[in-house]
Formats: C-alpha cells, sequence, structure tokens
C-alpha cells in the first residue's frame, strides 16, 4: 500500500537529476581535460625537430651545470703530492752537489740521473692517476663541461676529461642512458628533415638548368594529360661537397679561435664527425675561465711589476668566450645532423643502383639465354616430338 507521505517522483525527474549530476560534474573534470590537453601537445611539440632540439640543447647546458657542481666538490691531492715530491727532488740534487761539490763529475752526473729517474718515474704514476696541473674549478669550467655533456649524449668520448667523484660517475652513467636515446631520437628527424630540404633545393636547381620544364607541364595540363614529375636523385658526390665545404668552416673557425694549426683543426673536424674522438684535441680547453681571471688578478695585486694590460685581455677574451661556446655548440649538432642527411640520401642512391644492377643482370641474363638458345638450339629439338 502505497504511503500517502511518499514522495512522486515523475518520469522527467530522472533525467532532470542525471542532467543535474552531468552538470555539476563536468566543472571537476575540465582541469583534468586541459592538464591532459597540455600534456598531450607538449609530448607532440617535443616528438617534432624543433622540440628535440631543443631539449638536446636544454639537456646539455642542465648536464653541464650538474657536472661542474659535483665534480668541483672532488677534493684533488695529487698536487700537493707533486709539489712534495718537486721539493725533495730539488733537495736531493742540492744534497749530491754539496757532497761532490763537483770535484767528480761522472759521479756527480750518475747520482743527479738517477734522482731525476726517480722523479720521473713517479711523476708518471701520480699522471695515471689523474693528475693534468690544473685544479677541479679550472678543469670543470662551463665550455669544457658542455663539451663533455655533448661527447657524453653523442657517444664520441673524447676522454680528456673525466669525473673522478663516485657520485659523478653514478650521475654519468644516468645521464648517458637519458641522453643517448634523445640524441639518437635528434639524429634521425634532423637527417629526415634537412635531407627534404636539400633535395627540394636540388630538384630546384635541377629544374632551372632545363629549357622549359614547367611550359611542358602547362601543355601538358592543358591537353588533359597529367605528366608524372621525374624522380631526381641527390648524387653522393653532392652530399661529399656539403661534408667537405662544412669541414673547411669549421676548420677556419677552430684555427682561429683554439690558436690551432689547420692541420689540427681539420683533423678534429674529421674524427669528432666521424664519432672517433681521440681526445688530443677538444675545444673549450683552450678558453679563458674564470679561475684564470681571478688568478691574474691576485698575481696583478701581489706582484707590482705584473702587466695590467694581461689582465684587461684576460677579462675581454672571457667575455667573448660564451658566443664563441654557443656557436661551437651548434657547429657539432649541427654537423651531426648533416651526417644524418648524407646518410638517408647515399642510402636512397645506393637503393636505386642496387635496383637498376638487378635490373641489367636479369636482362643480361635473359640476353644470355636468348644468345644460348640461338645458337645451339633448343634441347628438345634433338628428340622427337612423338615421344612428348
Amino acid at each position: 500500500m502505497p504511503n500517502k507521505f511518499q514522495r512522486k517522483v515523475s518520469p522527467m525527474s530522472g533525467g532532470g537529476v542525471a542532467r543535474a549530476s552531468s552538470v555539476s560534474s563536468s566543472p571537476s573534470n575540465q582541469p583534468r581535460k586541459r592538464v591532459k590537453r597540455c600534456c598531450r601537445n607538449f609530448v607532440t611539440f617535443m616528438c617534432t625537430q624543433v622540440g628535440v632540439g631543443a631539449l638536446i640543447v636544454i639537456y646539455a647546458i642542465c648536464g653541464a651545470f650538474a657536472f661542474m657542481n659535483i665534480e668541483r666538490q672532488f677534493i684533488d691531492g695529487t698536487a700537493d703530492q707533486v709539489l712534495e715530491m718537486r721539493q725533495n727532488c730539488s733537495q736531493q740534487l742540492w744534497s749530491i752537489t754539496e757532497k761532490h761539490n763537483l770535484i767528480d763529475r761522472r759521479k756527480w752526473s750518475e747520482d743527479t740521473n738517477a734522482v731525476l729517474r726517480d722523479y720521473q718515474a713517479q711523476i708518471a704514476d701520480v699522471i695515471k692517476q689523474g693528475y693534468v696541473g690544473r685544479s677541479p674549478e679550472q678543469i670543470w669550467s662551463f665550455p669544457a663541461a658542455l663539451m663533455f655533456c655533448l661527447s657524453v649524449i653523442t657517444m664520441i668520448g673524447y676522454g680528456n676529461m673525466v669525473p673522478r667523484t663516485p657520485w659523478g660517475k653514478g650521475f654519468t652513467v644516468i645521464y648517458a642512458s637519458i641522453g643517448i636515446p634523445l640524441y639518437i631520437l635528434y639524429f634521425l628527424n634532423m637527417g629526415r628533415v634537412l635531407a627534404r630540404s636539400f633535395k627540394f633545393l636540388y630538384r630546384s636547381m635541377h629544374d632551372c638548368t632545363q629549357e622549359h620544364p614547367h611550359l611542358d607541364r602547362l601543355d601538358a595540363l592543358e591537353g588533359g594529360v597529367s605528366l608524372p614529375r621525374k624522380k631526381i636523385i641527390v648524387p653522393s658526390t653532392a652530399c661529399l661537397w656539403v661534408i667537405f665545404f662544412y669541414v673547411l668552416t669549421g676548420t677556419v673557425m677552430f684555427a682561429n679561435w683554439e690558436r690551432w694549426s689547420f692541420l689540427n683543426s681539420f683533423y678534429f673536424c674529421m674524427t669528432s664527425l666521424c664519432k672517433i674522438g681521440f681526445g688530443d684535441f677538444v675545444p673549450g680547453a683552450s678558453l679563458t675561465t674564470a679561475a684564470d681571471v681571478n688568478a691574474a688578478t691576485q698575481k696583478l695585486q701581489e706582484d707590482i711589476s705584473a702587466d695590467p694590460n694581461e689582465l684587461a685581455q684576460l677579462q675581454s677574451v672571457a667575455a667573448d668566450q660564451h658566443s664563441k661556446l654557443a656557436i661551437n655548440f651548434v657547429y657539432m649538432l649541427l654537423g651531426m645532423g648533416l651526417v644524418a642527411m648524407c646518410r638517408n640520401l647515399m642510402r636512397e642512391e645506393v637503393r636505386v643502383k642496387l635496383r637498376e644492377m638487378r635490373e641489367d643482370a636479369k636482362l643480361c641474363m635473359e640476353d644470355t639465354r636468348l644468345r644460348f638458345v640461338g645458337c645451339c638450339g633448343s634441347p628438345r629439338d634433338g628428340y622427337d616430338s612423338d615421344y612428348y
């Protein structure tokens, strides 16, 4: 029996409640959908050529600052050890000189040579331990740290500077594990974009060398016939010329900025673009750091006879090093992209050549078979036709 106090629910009330609930729940879902859309757009942008390039640059800069903060905390005890060995060597030489008093020249030479050989062996052992004659602040400057990060993610591995702290070694493993896939993505995307752009430029220049390619195409369109666009393959010689001029530009640039000879600059560009990375020449090592400026300032304050022009020259060079560093960094990244471009273009040419060789081989085999049949006849001619 229905209760008289029970509220009657109309058929439209259910839809109204559902509509009200959907309306009330929609404002709460708007921020979540907006965040998802922003994340989706961000990931899509990062997968583009511009996004990957910007991500590589930001990743390298952040890694440079991280390595600077980690490795500058390293306390290098080899410098004090070398200083102590040098003082001991000089003291031993002076003792030998006082002992023989230059009367027995042969004995003095033998003793001094023995002391110098021991000192040389000790210095060699200290160098194997990582002694380079500079403090961690001078070694891990921003240009050097940035080139170290670039050598890690590009898998060149110059080896001129390595992390010496446990935290630095662990961070290098994590940094390389993330940076190498990013570089591979950049390498593939940049190579594809540059190959497409260079192919368009080469096709435009090729059309300009023709007599009237556009008029022929317009006449065909007016006649109702669509001419297929001729496929143009960029020759490998064009790719080699592009790489040659790019290496030549880097040779002149590094020779002027790094104070290298032209042969050493050309040698560095070729070994770096080929990812050999011996490490005997690395850009950024000869750039003036803040530690060099501070050392020159302290020397000028302590030594009255010091030349103040040297400090002014160091300060002017240090002010221009950031622009040089940016150009060096862009040169290396763009060079890797050009290598990827040449790889894509030359691979396409190789595929076309292999296809042509396969077609030529088929034609040659068919021609050989026809000639053999024409000269010797069919094998079935010697038998009776009824036999078959």
